[in-house]
């Protein structure tokens, strides 16, 4: 009896890495969290001193921070009664928020005037009802 080799389909492939990184723009998709990153990447800090120096509430730096913590992006460790958060891969965080910098540069405000998901859109719109609203 052969057996043959099954070969991966690239087209599946694809789009399961597709899917992955959409993942992982979607856990930059809130600004709250984009904050927390940025923050970070200055170094390790608790919720206490991220909750003062970006003026969000306790709870709300708490549940990003899970969900960051959920997708592997950042980390914690036990420092006394509190935990001290960093980045997993700092250098990696900072150079995609870098480059994400460079390409809002050279796009201008086109994304900021994306009228399915730019700054005007009420949060919480469906895509087809923001498709609806740009019409």
């Amino acid at each position: 009896m052969t057996m043959q080799a099954r070969v991966a389909d690239p087209v599946v492939d694809a789009s399961a890495s597709l899917s992955v990184a959409a993942c992982l723009f979607h856990g930059f998709s809130d600004p709250s969290r984009l904050a927390i990153l940025r923050h970070l990447a200055l170094g390790e800090h608790r919720v206490v001193d991220l909750t003062r120096h970006l003026g969000l509430a306790q709870s709300t730096v708490s549940q990003h921070l899970a969900c960051l913590r959920d997708c592997g992006l950042v980390e914690s460790r036990p420092q006394g009664r509190a935990s001290v958060f960093g980045l997993t891969q700092p250098a990696a965080m900072v150079e995609l928020l870098a480059a994400a910098e460079r390409l809002l540069a050279l796009t201008g405000d086109a994304v900021a005037l994306c009228p399915v998901y730019g700054i005007a859109v009420a949060p919480g719109t469906a895509p087809a009802e923001r498709a609806e609203v740009a019409r």
